[in-house]
């Protein structure tokens, strides 16, 4: 049952993203260009989707399993730190570079275009060399 529910949660997900043109970088860019032809549109797919999480998330913290019966992993960080504004800034700066954010790059993997594909290889060794770092760190001298 999880399988199947995994796959129409991010079929949905996926339609919800090339609908409301998240998928299009020129789109996401002209939304980030304060300064230029400001396309305002993508506030309000912002808008909705923080509305409904935010409803999610509520039921989620009442409860303590999930529907399919999986124990609730809630967010318990709350400090911001170091490593929440540097990655904060890397996203930002790439999403603004691109016009890609993970969600997207990967509905828009089956476009054909080239650059999807290159993103979604860089998006895949930041995070390799995220591992790699952390580990390297987090080992005993």
């Amino acid at each position: 049952m999880k399988l199947p529910s995994a796959f129409v949660a991010g079929l949905i997900f996926g339609l919800g993203l090339i609908l409301s043109g998240m998928t299009d970088p020129s789109k996401v860019i002209a939304f980030l260009d304060l300064a230029g032809v400001w396309d305002p549109s993508l506030a309000f797919v912002m808008g909705g989707a923080i509305t409904v999480a935010s409803i999610g998330f509520y039921f989620a913290s009442k409860r303590s399993r999930a529907v399919l019966g999986d124990p609730m992993r809630l967010p318990t960080a709350t400090r911001i730190d170091r490593r929440l504004v540097l990655g904060s800034l890397a996203f930002g700066v790439g999403w603004g570079l691109a016009g890609y954010c993970p969600g997207p790059v990967v509905a828009s993997l089956l476009s054909g275009r080239s650059e999807p594909l290159i993103f979604f290889v860089a998006m895949l060794a930041g995070m390799a060399l995220y591992e790699f770092q952390t580990r390297l760190s987090e080992k005993p001298q």
